[in-house]
């Protein structure tokens, strides 16, 4: 008599097998572990344990970026559109019994004290909510420095939502935000994310529509440009040309991608592009090497530029390179 091929007890384990095998896959891909996105913040997490945090912290470019006018204070008023984009520094937040923060940075040039933004992300909620212990941060950086993406401010909103978390705090993401103003006026947006215009001195966030998929090449020259010293050499009441960021939003909201190319602007370009030729430089290269329209981010110096596909972007990248204008070149997207 034939044995049968399978036997109940045998099905039932390789079924068992291929669920666990499916469930492994699950937890691991994306290097997600026990963690996921938060859905409100689009910073991602990952829980190691309940005492450490993994996340990655995210930059951003300004599809549109206009100033309209000086506080006495000295800060500006201004209307941008913001973009997360999928270049991002990674975190491992520890919780640790002493009070005090320990920071490790792969980049040893960069401060480990009180004038890293981390470092003033955990002294604000220690001296804010008073909780017992502290953190050890470990940081790889990645996002160019001093480049106009928001590196420092998007470090200091992975931190406070660590720590939020590691803490049990239980604070929403608008009281976050409502903290994180006073390290920088990115940090709001680091701390929401995505497609949004931000008003006041950037602490005015509305959601948009997502801003549809596309490819991006980043490029950063080899200087660094100071946000402050840009601010504070523009004369606010002497731009004579703006740029329409509501067109920007309307072409948002029609899902398309040429139109928002064409319609961005940035009124800082004055100040640093005049100090910075090699920045007008790699512009130019992006656009003859297919790009919809190229731009400054922010208060500079990198440049981004917008292409209609990845093939188009490999291409521009590779000629980037060549050409030795930027150190740090990317292919990204939106995020």
């Amino acid at each position: 008599m034939t044995q049968p091929l399978f036997n109940a007890t045998y099905n039932l384990r390789i079924i068992w097998l291929i669920v666990f095998a499916f469930i492994q896959y699950v937890l691991y891909n994306d290097m997600s572990m026990k963690g996921d996105f938060d859905t409100n913040t689009c910073i991602k997490l990952e829980i190691k344990d309940m005492d450490s945090i993994r996340l990655k912290a995210r930059a951003k470019i300004n599809l549109g970026l206009d100033v309209l006018g000086k506080r006495e204070n000295g800060y500006h008023d201004v209307r941008m559109v913001m973009q997360t984009v999928g270049i991002y520094d990674r975190l491992i937040i520890t919780k640790i019994p002493e009070d005090e923060i320990r920071i490790n940075i792969n980049l040893k040039f960069l401060p480990v004290n009180e004038n890293n933004l981390i470092y003033k992300a955990y002294k604000l909620m220690k001296d804010e909510y008073g909780f017992s212990g502290g953190i050890d941060v470990d940081l790889n950086k990645f996002i160019p420095i001093a480049a106009g993406m928001a590196g420092g401010s998007t470090d200091a909103a992975s931190t406070m939502f660590a720590i939020n978390r590691l803490f049990e705090l239980g604070l929403s993401n608008e009281e976050l935000m409502k903290q994180g103003v006073k390290i920088g006026a990115d940090v709001p947006y680091c701390i929401m994310r995505g497609t949004a215009l931000a008003e006041g001195i950037g602490e005015k966030l509305t959601k948009l529509s997502p801003m549809p998929h596309c490819h991006i090449v980043v490029a950063k020259p080899p200087i660094n440009v100071s946000t402050k010293m840009v601010y504070e050499s523009l004369d606010a009441g002497a731009i004579t040309k703006h740029p329409d960021i509501d067109a920007i939003i309307e072409a948002i909201n029609e899902g398309d991608v040429k139109k928002v190319a064409e319609r961005m602007g940035n009124v800082l370009e004055d100040v640093t592009v005049p100090m910075y030729p090699v920045i007008a430089k790699i512009k130019n290269d992006m656009i003859s090497q297919g790009a919809y329209n190229a731009m400054m981010s922010g208060s500079g110096p990198t440049v981004f530029g917008i292409f209609p596909d990845e093939q188009t972007a490999l291409k521009c990248k590779e000629y980037l390179k060549a050409q030795e204008d930027a150190r740090q070149v990317y292919i990204t997207e939106t995020f």
